[in-house]
């Protein structure tokens, strides 16, 4: 009869103890949810009098001047855009590549050390890489790559125009680097890290049918790990987005949309940035919190554009099976 007691009382303190495991780990899902639902509400509260008043508008015009109260964030979400594309297109393929060669062909002396140096880049401050690429790349990129680059390039027909303008170091293309650069560590990171998450006997199998190191990456490792990829794509993305400080730094801070990589810009960060303390204009306040909700805004259309894409890959393989 002890006994019985005794394991009734065991099984009640574990029925409690689930209990309050999951009602904690509910409470912290829904505060989560809750946060979430916050910060939409307070963006929209703040922007109301923009979006009330100026409407899509906001989205479409380019004048920006605070004293005649005069607000249109398409040049600040064209930069937004534009350096967060091209740092992607410079990021991913070397982030990928560096992933290859350490998980890959990597001597294994040299494995441990480069993936320390690979997360060592990924911890540097946002605004160590805005002071150095306001006093080291800045000036260096406008006396050699930038005159090269507007004397080749900029001849080109269609793209040429992209590459033409002053050599002053300084631009959303500078950005654009500058991001790929902070974003190349969190991509090589990832990559690597769920490359090597992959069954070494699917890869010797590949080897023993005389596949190549290429092949082997291209048409095992990478569908294996298709979802770890895109994710750690989408973290490098939601960084360039959202960076403010070293983009600050080396964008211009122009409020202007030109079809040249090279001319000054502007993002929605280094706006913020720029002009978020000294804004005592409600319609100026205002403008700057609807930037803030497009920046939101724009993340989640990120995200959700991943999510079809994985759905999208899942979906093809069942076909294919």
């Amino acid at each position: 009869m002890t006994a019985e007691t005794g394991n009734l009382s065991k099984s009640n303190s574990f029925a409690l103890q689930d209990k309050l495991f999951e009602g904690t780990t509910r409470f912290f899902a829904l505060l989560v949810l809750v946060t979430l639902l916050a910060i939409i509400g307070s963006l929209f509260m703040g922007s109301w009098q923009t979006l009330s008043q100026t409407g899509p508008k906001f989205f479409a015009t380019n004048t920006w001047d605070p004293v005649k109260s005069a607000f249109g964030g398409l040049a600040p979400l064209w930069g937004t855009i534009i350096t967060a594309t091209i740092a992607l297109v410079i990021g991913v393929p070397l982030s990928f590549g560096i992933a290859v060669f350490l998980t890959e062909m990597c001597p294994p002396v040299l494995k441990r050390p480069l993936g320390t140096a690979v997360e060592l880049l990924a911890a540097i401050l946002s605004i160590i890489y805005g002071m150095w690429g306001l006093f080291i790349f800045a000036p260096l990129f406008a006396e050699t790559l930038q005159p090269f680059m507007i004397a080749t390039l900029g001849k080109l027909p269609v793209i040429g125009i992209l590459f033409q303008g002053t050599p002053n170091g300084f631009g959303v293309f500078t950005a654009g680097l500058i991001l790929a650069v902070m974003i190349i560590p969190f991509i090589a990171a990832v990559m690597r890290d769920v490359f090597e998450t992959t069954p070494p006997i699917l890869k010797e199998s590949a080897y023993g049918l005389g596949a190549t190191t290429w092949e082997v990456v291209w048409n095992v490792v990478l569908p294996y790990t298709k979802a770890g990829v895109i994710g750690g794509i989408m973290l490098g993305l939601g960084r360039a987005l959202g960076e403010t400080m070293a983009v600050t730094f080396v964008i211009g801070n122009a409020y202007k949309i030109s079809p040249r990589l090279f001319d000054p810009g502007n993002s929605i960060a280094s706006s913020l940035a720029n002009e978020f303390n000294e804004a005592s204009d409600p319609a100026h306040l205002s403008a700057l919190i609807t930037l803030g909700l497009t920046l939101f805004v724009l993340s989640f259309v990120v995200l959700a554009i991943s999510r079809w894409m994985l759905a999208s890959l899942t979906a093809k393989e069942g076909k294919r099976t």
